[in-house]
């Protein structure tokens, strides 16, 4: 595979009770995180009610477009997780109940001492054609079809699906990055930004202003593949920032609002 092999993403976070507030999503950070570290870039994220149709068009818009999509939640036992109904249909496939899903939950139910339902059973069906991704967190285990990835909500069962995905996966260029700070107003470095971002074409320079004690400022993250190059800006900007009375500040400023910088 060429070092220069781009691999994209998309994200589907399925639910209503992510769109209502109720519910606080983590599952899209640790997927950028997480396939980052694969040199796959995800390069949108949507948040997907729980309507069949809103779900299959997400689907089969985005597995068109990008190497790789993965869904989280609505594959548990009820009538309101539709995830596995959807993605049949999204593929044009029969929905089945997976010979191999279901022994691996009815174990599962036993073992816990619990009653093997319908309900419970809903957990093992997948469309027809698809590999499961089988963990050790859930006894229902996840599923792809092509390039599409189903996982549950729940972060640690996520997690634990994701690990079951990743031998499917096509490595492509991990983005690096680095991220320098300075109480410098981003109105003031406008200018200079921008002509430094003409001249690294291959980078990401993204800025993130802030407010903390009394003074404007901003964080700057640079990301790309190469090391050197984003060194070499890095250096650039640290001057830039300098010229403009700031102190450049390599890992950026820390405040409150903008932890994640």
């Amino acid at each position: 595979m060429s070092e220069t092999r781009l691999v994209t993403a998309a994200a589907l976070i399925i639910g209503n009770e992510i769109l209502s507030g109720r519910t606080h999503d983590v599952n899209l950070k640790f997927l950028g995180v997480e396939l980052n570290k694969l040199g796959i870039q995800v390069r949108e994220a949507r948040v997907v009610p729980d309507d069949e149709n809103e779900i299959i068009e997400a689907v089969n818009q985005c597995r068109k477009k990008y190497s790789y999509v993965f869904t989280t939640g609505g594959i548990g036992p009820t009538h309101d997780d539709i995830t596995a109904d959807c993605i049949a249909k999204a593929f044009g496939q029969k929905l089945i109940h997976h010979p191999v899903a279901e022994k691996l939950l009815r174990e599962r139910i036993i073992k816990m001492g619990n009653e093997v339902t319908e309900a419970r059973l809903r957990m093992a069906r997948t469309p027809e054609n698809a590999d499961l991704l089988i963990n050790e967190v859930s006894g229902a285990p996840g599923f792809k079809v092509d390039n599409v990835f189903v996982m549950a909500g729940i972060p640690r069962v996520m997690q634990a699906m994701f690990q079951a995905a990743i031998p499917f996966l096509e490595r492509g260029v991990t983005m690096l990055s680095h991220t320098i700070g300075g109480y410098v107003a981003e109105g003031a470095i406008a200018i200079e930004l921008e002509s430094l971002q003409n001249n690294y074409k291959d980078l990401d320079i993204g800025s993130y202003p802030f407010y903390f004690g009394g003074r404007p400022g901003s964080n700057f993250v640079l990301r790309g593949p190469s090391l050197g190059r984003i060194d070499e800006a890095a250096g650039k900007l640290r001057v830039i920032i300098s010229k403009l009375g700031g102190d450049p500040i390599d890992g950026g400023v820390v405040v409150p609002e903008d932890k994640g910088n």
